[in-house]
């Protein structure tokens, strides 16, 4: 991205590290010296196609493609209004043609392709589903809502984790240099043996650390990283966990093949009877993914074997049609 320029008054993202494009509804970028400057008045025109523009509706660029940021402008505003759900439609048809006709939409806006008429098509649409539309919004409104109180419920808990692991490595550390301080006055005061004493400070260390060790491991989870119990419904959109029952383990049994056709060849046979004589060696790659060259030859063989029948002819030989 350092080659990007504003094409208004040239300048590079090399030449000036800090510089920040914006885009409006028209996909057309502009540094952001320029929109200070072309729309101090808080309204004008693009520079390139001269189409009417408003200061508060321009944001920093996120894509390299201006025109990937005018596609997401125009999703995300028809997306508003065009937010019906599968369950709003009597057939998975009817719902597909809805997907498909919110695709054209979203194409002929940001191709400039018939646009009056696409524009009559959304006030048309939104004169005549203006209580679906309502009643989704606030739908998806009361779904945002409890997501966010559940991602603030999380970070909430996240801090209060790791306030307590701060405070128990701080209690460690001040252990940690309370029983140094004790060894350092037990060598110098008292009368004992330094070694003892050493000894005996080792072996209470180590007692302590396997009784930590010996502490009764944490609760298990109960909840999902979004603050979800399991099992949990928020406002009933969500499908809740089945839970598993106990039930007799599974027993994998082989998959029998019926291809009524002569048999295929083992892999040793095609090794040693020149099967793969005209067969490329398999990649490093491939071979890494455990496909061989013999394996795909024997594949071969099967599909080729697979619509064969045989018949029994009077002589003892057996010939295939």
């Amino acid at each position: 991205m350092d080659d990007q320029a504003c094409p208004r008054c040239k300048t590079t993202k090399y030449r000036n590290p800090s510089l920040k494009l914006m885009v409006n509804v028209c996909g057309h970028t502009l540094c952001e010296s320029c929109v200070d400057l072309l729309f101090l008045k808080g309204s004008g025109a693009c520079p390139e196609c001269m189409v009417p523009l408003r200061r508060n509706n321009f944001r920093v660029q996120l894509f390299e493609d201006p025109m990937v940021e005018k596609e997401v402008d125009i999703r995300r505003r028809i997306l508003r209004d065009y937010n019906k759900r599968e369950e709003d439609f009597a057939s998975l048809d009817e719902y597909n043609d809805y997907l498909e006709e919110i695709e054209n939409i979203v194409y002929n806006l940001c191709n400039n392709i018939e646009i009056i008429e696409t524009n009559k098509r959304i006030e048309a649409y939104k004169r005549d589903n203006r209580e679906v539309i309502q009643r989704n919004k606030t739908r998806v409104g009361r779904e945002e809502y409890a997501l966010e109180e559940m991602l603030e419920l999380e970070r909430i808990q996240e801090e209060a984790r790791k306030k307590e692991l701060e405070d128990l490595d701080l209690v460690h550390k001040k252990k940690k240099a309370h029983d140094k301080q004790a060894l350092i006055e037990e060598l110098m005061y008292s009368g004992k043996d330094a070694a003892q004493i050493v000894t005996e400070f080792a072996e209470k260390a180590e007692k302590q650390r396997l009784e930590e060790k010996n502490l009764p491991p944490p609760k298990p989870a109960n909840e999902f990283s979004t603050g979800i119990k399991f099992g949990q419904t928020a406002d009933h959109t969500l499908l809740s966990v089945p839970k598993s029952e106990e039930g007799p383990l599974f027993v994998y049994e082989p998959l029998l093949a019926f291809s009524e056709g002569p048999g295929v060849p083992p892999i040793s046979d095609i090794e040693s009877k020149g099967y793969i004589s005209h067969i490329r060696p398999e990649t490093l790659q491939e071979n890494a993914g455990g496909f061989t060259s013999s394996l795909a030859c024997q594949r071969a063989l099967q599909e080729a074997f697979q619509c064969l029948f045989y018949t029994a002819p009077s002589v003892g030989t057996s010939t295939v049609i």
